[in-house]
């Protein structure tokens, strides 16, 4: 199966379209262990065994690089375990690190990504060009690459929603991974503006090219949950996107509903409820 494929087998195989981000922020982990290291491993092999006790799941994970390195090398060690942890579950693993860079410096990030941390697919800035994503795609043909286009963030708009020719320039940027298409090529399309994604998806699925969506902001972001839900399911393939929400589930036991429960399994509760809000 190419990158494509496996996203539409895993979203039946787990009865998911979740993304389910891990990432850590200390004071907010109830438990504490030995080491930073330890915590931070303990804290996600404990919802991950959850999700295996009551087979609810989410279709991938995505720990976000920035969570972990800021602990130091304690945190790369447990960046490095907890994709074992749910990789060695058969779950695919999106490394989220928005790398940009060219030549030897984007081949030498790629390596990093799919050979020392053994992602499935990482997330790329386009800002350089395609020589900055071509090194991804050529080194590592199986595997996927979403690619910045509209990000959920307030303040995206001052550069991405710029008119270029006549259209915003994350129209045109949608149009560039249509023209530098390879099975695993996808976009990252935050919930938070939703007018944009019908927009961006509907120029991909009319280009008649299996693109996958990323899509962050469902959540503490705030983005618009039951157009998302619109916009998927009048998609053509709504198994080969994936919603994405970190803290909501990795923290869910801090929201009221859940205080008695223990944090593993308010996370997994919180992960079956947003399956479910999703259709599955």
């Amino acid at each position: 199966m190419n990158y494509c494929e496996s996203l539409i087998y895993n979203s039946r195989k787990y009865k998911s379209i979740v993304c389910m981000g891990l990432d850590p922020v200390l004071e907010d982990i109830p438990i504490r262990k030995d080491s930073i290291r330890n915590t931070i491993v303990s804290f996600y092999e404990s919802i991950l065994n959850k999700c295996l006790q009551y087979h609810i799941y989410p279709a991938c994970v995505k720990p976000n690089y920035a969570f972990y390195a800021q602990y130091g090398i304690e945190g790369l060690h447990a960046l490095c375990d907890v994709i074992t942890l749910f990789g060695n579950e058969g779950l695919p693993v999106i490394l989220d690190v928005k790398r940009g860079d060219i030549g030897k410096t984007a081949t030498a990030y790629a390596k990093e990504a799919f050979e020392f941390f053994n992602a499935n697919a990482v997330t790329l800035s386009p800002f350089l060009g395609f020589d900055s994503i071509q090194p991804f795609t050529s080194n590592y043909p199986d595997k996927g690459y979403y690619i910045l286009v509209k990000t959920s963030n307030k303040s995206s708009s001052e550069i991405q929603d710029i008119v270029v020719n006549n259209e915003p320039l994350y129209l045109l940027i949608a149009k560039k991974l249509i023209e530098w298409y390879a099975p695993g090529i996808g976009a990252v399309v935050g919930a938070t503006f939703p007018q944009q994604l019908n927009d961006i998806i509907t120029v991909f699925e009319e280009s008649g090219k299996d693109i996958p969506l990323l899509i962050p902001g469902i959540g503490t972001q705030g983005g618009d949950m039951e157009a998302v839900i619109k916009i998927l399911n009048n998609s053509k393939n709504k198994g080969l996107h994936r919603v994405n929400a970190s803290s909501s589930i990795n923290y869910a036991y801090k929201e009221s509903q859940y205080h008695n429960k223990n944090f593993d399994e308010a996370a997994v509760e919180a992960l079956k409820i947003l399956n479910e809000t999703l259709g599955y």
